[in-house]
């Protein structure tokens, strides 16, 4: 099997991620909830995820970060927090259903929202950012790489757009937290919502969200805290006032040792190897015939994702073609950004992409390749 589907989950992942999980099944309790030895580990691998967040992302402290079940659940924590009726929002076409359902549900509750339109390749232009904004505008929130085309967002200039005029930057890291170097403070972000299970390397039902210093958002979920019991109101000081029941401290105890992984490789090392392999896919399937690639492929900073279509060949077929004769693993469809695909008039055809991780090899990428072209082969011979 060859694995070309880290835009959607991260399948090979660090030793220590597995084998930090296995150790929590057998030494963490409830974390806050009570004194003796189990509980106590949980809490201090909570506290070292959060220390540990922190500095990947150059936050101010740990207590700025959130655990999350996902970047889902963070989006909508951000979203319902922060926007109220009469507020005005600034969105992209790109963005994935974790950001755009949560917006029309503020929609539907007296909310106005801009959905900022991209160009041909999928890029957002700032300017269109700036003239969207309106004096009411309390938020944009926006992704920080596209999950279907891998172009990359300038935040901190986007940062500026948002400050300038009194409002807060909300950013969707899904595709870039631990792909991408991200620096919280240096890029002006306000809020980031992240997922621990794609380029973090961590496992499912984890992320988090990090809330800037100086800013407070209601909670979403409200009960067990572990502390302050006798109190009508649910703690409000981070991170515990984003957090309600039982965290997940299995999975968190494996995105820990995922983010030592990253810390000791270097975020920087990984996109170079994962640029090399993008790139590398990129040379060698410009030249097969009726290839359609979707995004900005010569810019210099990309996620390492390469969308692409074959002609009219429906984009599902492709795929199972791709997994069945040559066991490749990729995805098709609408990738949850359904304003994106009816942006390039994939909305019927959907889309095939390939998106590559650290893990990947010389040999991964040369059979995708080499597969790619018998497939267009193929395609053609079935149009004859």
């Amino acid at each position: 099997m060859i694995y070309l589907d880290s835009a959607a989950t991260s399948f090979y992942k660090p030793k220590q991620v597995e084998q930090a999980v296995c150790r929590a099944f057998h030494t963490i309790g409830n974390a806050g909830r009570g004194a003796h030895a189990p509980t106590l580990e949980a809490s201090r691998v909570l506290y070292r995820t959060r220390a540990k967040l922190a500095r990947l992302f150059h936050a101010e402290s740990a207590s700025r970060i959130a655990f999350t079940a996902n970047v889902t659940q963070a989006m909508n924590i951000a979203i319902d927090g922060l926007l109220h009726a009469g507020d005005h929002v600034v969105t992209t076409v790109c963005e994935h259903n974790s950001v755009l359902r949560p917006l029309y549900k503020k929609q539907e509750n007296g909310v106005f929202l801009t959905i900022v339109s991209a160009d041909e390749n999928g890029r957002i232009d700032p300017q269109d950012v700036q003239n969207a904004m309106r004096e009411n505008t309390r938020v944009i929130v926006m992704h920080h790489a596209s999950n279907v085309t891998g172009n990359v967002v300038p935040i901190q200039h986007i940062a500026d757009i948002a400050h300038q005029a009194g409002a807060l930057l909300v950013v969707d890291a899904a595709q870039t937290a631990g792909a991408i170097p991200i620096d919280v403070q240096e890029m002006d972000i306000d809020v980031l919502c992240f997922t621990g299970h794609k380029s973090l390397l961590g496992p499912q039902g984890t992320g988090g969200i990090y809330v800037r210093e100086g800013l407070s958002i209601p909670s979403l979920l409200v009960g067990g805290s572990g502390v302050h019991s006798f109190d009508k109101q649910h703690p409000a000081d981070m991170p515990t006032a984003l957090e309600a029941g039982t965290a997940n401290g299995h999975g968190l105890a494996g995105l820990e040792a995922a983010v030592d992984f990253l810390l000791e490789t270097g975020v920087e090392a990984i996109r170079a190897r994962e640029d090399t392999w993008m790139r590398r896919f990129l040379s060698g399937i410009r030249g097969i015939p009726h290839v359609k690639l979707y995004g900005d492929m010569d810019a210099s900073l990309r996620a390492p994702i390469v969308t692409l279509n074959l002609g009219t060949a429906d984009a599902a077929a492709v795929s199972d073609a791709l997994w069945e004769e040559y066991g490749i693993c990729v995805r098709a469809g609408a990738h949850c950004a359904p304003l994106m695909h009816k942006h390039f008039g994939t909305a019927e055809q959907g889309a095939v992409r390939f998106s590559f991780s650290y893990w990947n090899t010389e040999a991964d990428i040369d059979a995708a390749i080499q597969a790619l072209r018998d497939v267009a082969e193929e395609c053609e011979d079935a149009d004859a």
